[in-house]
């Protein structure tokens, strides 16, 4: 049983790798979001900001955006906190269960940490219990969507109504209704943004991937990591990753070690008196007028 459920994740994250290169291709650069729709007519003055990527230029520095900063306020697309602040946010995907995530708690436990945790409709059904565990954890449970279909292909209604199911399914078990989302596939456009933030909700992407559903072993994941690092950045684990409870406790003692400070992603965002800027990093207006 557990060699299918693992097969079954590896088939799922050869999409995910498709998914991802079909974006590159059309980027450029690493995809993370507000893709064209397929014959879906943008103008010339518009088009250069409707694929929205990220260019990872120095290593141990934020990622830099292509979109317009006035662009990126019409949608709110958060891949990166505050970058004047030693914050760092640990987020993790939950779309199958190889029984990995009562290490990665223990993990987060054993050093103070709260994460949160996009969790899919269809995980919510299979293992309630480790959502109340998440919960009860003090972690955050936030949406990664009803069934991980790809948003881009729903219309905005079709979008709406997945996002309520699988709210109502964690808020059965939390409480809790999420009011953060990360879309399938880490792929979404201005339609999905749109109606995702008519429901009063945030699109949460990263902007360092542990790639541990490669299932390298737990220094290279370190590593990785580590490197990656800056202030503000949303990393990206998986709770059915094969090493990823052996490469946490390295990571977080580096975290430490570094001065970091360790916080779920609802205190990331702004909800009001904020700016945008053209990299996509969200800072506080008071801030942003010093």
């Amino acid at each position: 049983m557990e060699r299918q459920v693992r097969r079954m994740y590896v088939i799922l994250r050869r999409k995910h790798i498709a998914a991802a290169l079909c974006s590159a291709l059309a980027l450029v650069l690493v995809p993370l979001g507000l893709a064209q729709l397929p014959g879906e007519h943008v103008s010339a003055s518009k088009a250069a900001n409707t694929n929205w990527g990220l260019s990872f230029q120095k290593e141990g520095e934020p990622p830099v955006g292509n979109a317009s900063a006035d662009y990126l306020k019409q949608y709110g697309a958060y891949y990166l906190g505050d970058t004047s602040k030693k914050t760092i946010y640990l987020t993790f995907d939950a779309g199958y269960e190889n029984g990995y995530t009562p290490a990665i708690l223990d993990a987060l436990k054993k050093h103070n940490v709260k994460a949160t945790f996009f969790v899919v409709g269809d995980w919510v059904d299979k293992y309630p219990e480790s959502v109340k565990a998440l919960h009860d954890a003090g972690h955050e449970v936030m949406n990664h969507s009803l069934h991980h279909d790809h948003y881009n292909a729903l219309t905005a209604d079709q979008v709406v109504a997945d996002v309520t199911a699988c709210n109502e399914k964690i808020a059965a078990i939390t409480g809790v209704t999420p009011c953060l989302i990360r879309c399938p596939y880490g792929e979404y456009d201005d339609h999905v943004i749109s109606a995702i933030r008519s429901m009063g909700m945030e699109p949460i992407q990263w902007d360092v991937d542990s790639l541990d559903w490669k299932d390298y072993d737990a220094d290279t994941i370190c590593q990785r990591v580590t490197s990656k690092l800056s202030p503000g950045s949303i990393v990206l684990f998986h709770n059915a990753a094969l090493h990823t409870p052996e490469a946490l406790p390295a990571i977080l003692d580096h975290m430490a070690r570094e001065g970091y400070s360790l916080l779920p992603i609802s205190q990331l965002i702004y909800r009001e008196n904020y700016t945008i800027d053209h990299a996509g990093r969200q800072f506080c207006q008071a801030q942003s007028e010093q």
